[in-house]
């Protein structure tokens, strides 16, 4: 056995101490080395040679990437990281005091490059990819103010990330932009990826943000420019394919696809097989769809006798990835406000934040871009647009999907099927196999929203009539009396069936779910219609969690009443799902306007704080990681937390960031 590198054994020496330096921090370029560059600039020496201000936009063809380093910045601050995403890394969270981080945190230190010798293994890179916009074709467009620096794999967790920066400067790909990012949006971005990643949605994530005091960027205003140091298992998106196959380039496709299965998701086999009955299960609520084992590398029988080879089942895989993904943001009311095709991960993860917002009073048109004026990516749309912008990918891969066995085949490979009566069966094949990964996307969707939804509402299980009676009969409610999509939730967890046990009681219990400035609906009609939603929770509550009998405790609490045990698990278990603070649109611009305009500084780490710990009912003075109080403001808390000011309610913004 080989001795190990006197890098990994200073490695693990860091995490001993609780964390890597950056230095040690282990890192690679695999996306550079396995897919081709820029041709003008084959190899990282041709493009460090040019002069920055030369790398400017333009097509690039045949390639994945080009090189490109980010601008210099001129004293830059580093005004807050994550320390989950510090951990997550293998970050010592003290790292990010030193001189090495915060030059890295802006791009002014370059990874795995020599700059005497103009050589070594690794160099920044922008990716090249298309993509569809509100439905059309936009062609080129790729990392615009996006600079990948290094890949980096945790050995405590196996992970490898793709570490990257936003807004630090011009590339091949920004188009008639600037390359560059302001603060008003960057401080969105840190805030919101941490925060999703915190309540359990794919996402991608933000390291560290720091302002650039001498950058001035033009958007509406004059703004400030700022960096967001982000990272992900990978940033391939669905453009990456959309704009090979609008050039037709077949053999860069194949690449990618290649790439994707074997460096990405880690090998063929690890790619399932599709679902069994999946249209069945879509149809039923009550079932669950189930996966066949894993399959070798060679194409295996599919249905109606066609063969579903194994780019088949990547496909499969990115289907099912971004239907657990679109069902989580439906059940948590998040939006990503601009789901064009270069903002959907091959991944599944949340990425590209612009003008997103979290529900606030339910509805299910409301769209928090101002500029999607036929709401195409409105909330109720989300599912829609994601399976389109997955059919589109399934576009730009159909040829290798409907070749089947034939895929492997060189003259197949070399060129294709020429002939169309060849290319007839082929045609038929692909879309059978993309109308069944349909009925996938439909079943796995299904599958976690009612899981989710069935653990926001404290229940046990679920049955078959609770799509109606419970899920579909609430949010009618919710958007009939404009009541708060997230405060419902966390205000139910908190709410004893011995508070509404009659119709009385539900009747005043309802009053909590309103906003406290609304008259319209706080009225004896809206409460009644809550409390008779009320009345069938509390009866599906008490038939997942037992009653006093069952328990073998005394009946006192009256007829159906669950143990007082019981009720406290089950309140726990809703507030642990059920996130108490939510980064609203009103509280982020808050956030921005005292750190742009007041200069405040504290205020981003403890909305930060209040991101990474969501589910908790107060946070100020209380005891967190390594036994640290957290000093924080329990008054602010409170006001964050608390009814959605009037102004503050379904607000919109633009995309420009």
């Amino acid at each position: 056995m080989a001795a190990p590198s006197s890098s990994s054994l200073e490695y693990a020496f860091h995490q001993q101490q609780g964390g890597s330096t950056l230095a040690a921090l282990p890192k690679s370029w695999h996306f550079t080395s396995s897919l081709p560059a820029d041709p003008l600039f084959p190899s990282p020496a041709d493009s460090h040679k040019t002069p920055r201000d030369e790398i400017r936009p333009r097509q690039v063809r045949g390639a994945l990437f080009t090189w490109v380093r980010p601008e210099t910045q001129k004293d830059p601050e580093l005004l807050a990281v994550s320390p989950a995403a510090m951990r997550d890394l293998g970050l010592a969270l003290s790292e990010a005091e030193t001189e090495d981080f915060k030059q890295m945190a802006v791009g002014n230190r370059i990874y795995g490059w020599d700059l005497e010798s103009l050589s070594g293994p690794g160099y920044p890179w922008a990716q090249c990819y298309g993509g569809f916009q509100f439905g059309d074709w936009a062609g080129q467009l790729g990392d615009g103010r996006a600079i990948s620096l290094f890949e980096s794999t945790n050995p405590a967790t196996g992970v490898r990330y793709e570490v990257q920066l936003k807004g630090a400067g011009m590339t091949p790909y920004s188009r008639f932009a600037d390359g560059k990012a302001v603060l008003r949006s960057s401080i969105r971005e840190f805030v919101v990826s941490e925060y999703l990643n915190a309540i359990g949605i794919p996402t991608t994530r933000a390291l560290a943000l720091s302002l650039l005091p001498h950058s001035r960027v033009r958007r509406e205003t004059m703004e400030p420019g700022a960096i967001v140091v982000r990272f992900a298992q990978s940033w391939l998106r669905f453009g990456n394919f959309d704009l090979l196959r609008a050039r037709g380039d077949r053999a860069l496709i194949r690449q990618l696809a290649t790439y994707v299965a074997e460096d990405v998701f880690g090998g063929w086999d690890k790619l399932r097989g599709r679902l069994d009955d999946a249209e069945k299960s879509s149809q039923s609520p009550n079932s669950q769809p189930k996966v066949r084992r894993s399959v070798p590398k060679d194409a295996i029988e599919g249905p109606e006798g066609a063969e579903e080879n194994r780019f088949a089942r990547l496909y499969r895989e990115i289907v099912r990835r971004n239907a657990l993904t679109v069902a989580k943001w439906q059940a948590y009311g998040f939006m990503n406000g601009v789901l064009n095709t270069d903002n959907t991960s091959i991944l599944g993860l949340s990425i590209d934040f612009g003008p997103f917002a979290f529900m606030d009073n339910f509805d299910p048109a409301y769209t928090p871009n101002h500029d999607d004026h036929f709401l195409r990516y409105s909330y109720r749309n989300q599912p829609t647009i994601i399976w389109w912008n997955l059919v589109r990918l399934a576009e730009a891969l159909g040829e290798l999907l409907g070749a089947a066995g034939a895929c492997d085949d060189p003259s197949f490979v070399a060129n294709g099927l020429k002939d169309e009566a060849a290319a007839a069966p082929l045609i038929a094949r692909a879309e059978r196999l993309i109308d069944q990964a349909g009925e996938e996307y439909k079943a796995v969707f299904l599958a976690e929203y009612k899981r989710l939804m069935t653990a926001r509402l404290g229940l046990l299980t679920f049955r078959d009539s609770d799509f109606d009676s419970l899920f579909s009969t609430l949010l009618d409610t919710l958007e009939a009396l404009s009541l708060d999509f997230n405060l419902f939730f966390r205000r139910l967890s908190g709410l004893k069936l011995s508070a509404i046990a009659t119709d009385a009681d539900r009747e005043a219990a309802a009053a909590q779910f309103f906003y406290s400035d609304d008259a319209t609906h706080n009225d004896s009609a809206g409460r009644q219609r809550l409390a008779s939603w009320l009345d069938a929770w509390r009866s599906r509550v008490v038939a997942d969690w037992g009653t006093l009998e069952t328990w073998g405790e005394s009946a006192s609490g009256g007829s159906g009443a669950v143990s007082p045990s019981r009720e406290e698990e089950r309140i726990a278990a809703m507030k642990a799902v059920n996130p108490n603070f939510v980064p609203r649109g009103w509280i982020l611009d808050e956030i921005i306007r005292r750190v742009e305009k007041e200069g405040e500084r504290d205020v981003l780490k403890r909305v930060m704080h209040l991101g990474l710990h969501p589910f908790e009912d107060s946070w100020a003075g209380r005891e967190f990681e390594n036994g640290e109080v957290y000093e924080g403001d329990r008054e602010e808390e409170v006001r964050w937390t608390s009814d959605v000011p009037r102004m503050g309610r379904a607000m919109q913004c633009s995309c420009s960031s």
